[in-house]
């Protein structure tokens, strides 16, 4: 039976696909975007994370963790997060051990069995919304295995399936799980290739191709777009982005404002949040730039 590293599951959530929905994260993602409102989720492996409120500067992730060296913040002395190995046994100890409870492990293996089980316990909930599973990250189709034999197993108990995705995968992959699922919420970041890499890491190029395909499939696509200031909030972007779109065949936008709700999880991780008072936005703030893409053709919304 498959395995993947997850790092959450939660119920009844409205804002992942059609009606009440069960979202599963699953860690690791190719791309590093540098607003990321869940950097848990970038690593592939579990990670330990550290609460400075919490620490009583006993010493005892020392003691258990010697290896992976101390670490100074806020005058308190305490393990280096960025150096444990979170899915060892000692790292466990060392979290079981701490007296203020400042250490926690984000991220665990879990089977399809597992996961499925948890799906299933919401089932009436889906029926009567509308709803159902929605993968989610990090990017899920970095799970491939995974993400077939759960998909296929909630099929066979009629549970609707979304997935959202980065799309930056290979195609094989991506046309492999797309065909299992009903929705597909993919996010697009930027019209230009060279801006996209330096805000993600990654270029456009395979996006653009799965999103085509996908379309093109028949699936019921969404491209959503985070509006982060500085990076793609001009009107000209949004123009851009609405003809980018249109070539992809796609004729209808979600806009995300950007919000600074994960800064404090970058803390936990021992990790720099690189937009630090950058203030968020509203959709009141973004009207112009939303009427930008209708005027291209694209149907935007919040």
């Amino acid at each position: 039976m498959q395995t993947a590293t997850i790092f959450n599951m939660q119920k009844f959530s409205l804002n992942d696909g059609p009606g009440i929905r069960t979202v599963i994260f699953f860690k690791g993602c190719p791309l590093r975007c540098r607003w990321c409102a869940n950097p848990e989720s970038q690593a592939v492996a579990p990670q330990m994370e550290w609460r400075e409120s919490a620490c009583m500067e006993c010493g005892a992730c020392l003691a258990l963790l010697p290896s992976a060296g101390a670490r100074a913040i806020g005058g308190k002395s305490h393990v280096d997060v960025r150096k444990v190995d979170a899915a060892t046994r000692e790292a466990r100890m060392a979290v079981d051990r701490c007296p203020g409870g400042a250490l926690s492990i984000t991220g665990r293996s879990r089977t399809v069995d597992e996961v499925l089980e948890y799906c299933l316990q919401d089932k009436p909930f889906y029926e009567d919304s509308g709803g159902g599973v929605t993968l989610s990250g990090g990017e899920a189709m970095m799970w491939p295995e995974f993400d077939l034999e759960l998909l296929d197993r909630l099929r066979q108990n009629g549970i609707d399936t979304c997935i959202e995705t980065e799309a930056y995968v290979r195609p094989g992959v991506f046309d492999a799980v797309a065909a299992r699922l009903d929705h597909l919420l993919i996010d697009m970041k930027h019209w230009d290739p060279k801006r996209h890499r330096a805000g993600t890491g990654v270029t456009t190029d395979l996006i653009l191709r799965n999103t085509r395909h996908a379309i093109e499939m028949g699936k019921d696509v969404l491209v959503r777009t985070p509006v982060i200031p500085g990076f793609n909030d001009s009107v000209e972007d949004a123009r851009e982005m609405a003809r980018t779109l249109r070539e992809a065949g796609s004729t209808r936008v979600q806009l995300l404002p950007f919000h600074n709700y994960g800064e404090n999880k970058y803390a936990l991780l021992d990790m720099t949040y690189v937009l630090h008072g950058a203030d968020s936005l509203k959709p009141a703030d973004l009207e112009g730039f939303r009427q930008a893409y209708v005027g291209e053709g694209v149907d935007a919304f919040f």
